[in-house]
């Protein structure tokens, strides 16, 4: 019997999914709660080039 998936959280639901790759209803699902803008990094549009360099670089090395 599969679990209720409406009633797991995000993460649950994320665990169950890597534990259970074959499973596309829980999967869909996964997808579906996903905000594509929870990710997006905004800057500012008035940034130099220079600042937008350095920002970037930073974020490759890791330190932001």
């Amino acid at each position: 019997m599969k679990p209720n998936f409406e009633k797991m959280t995000r993460k649950e639901l994320k665990a169950y999914v890597l534990a259970h790759r074959d499973d596309q209803e829980a999967i869909d699902l996964l997808m579906s709660r996903r905000s594509p803008d929870s990710e997006a990094v905004w800057y500012d549009a008035s940034l130099s080039q220079a600042q937008i360099k350095e920002i970037l670089q930073k974020k490759i090395k890791g330190e932001i």
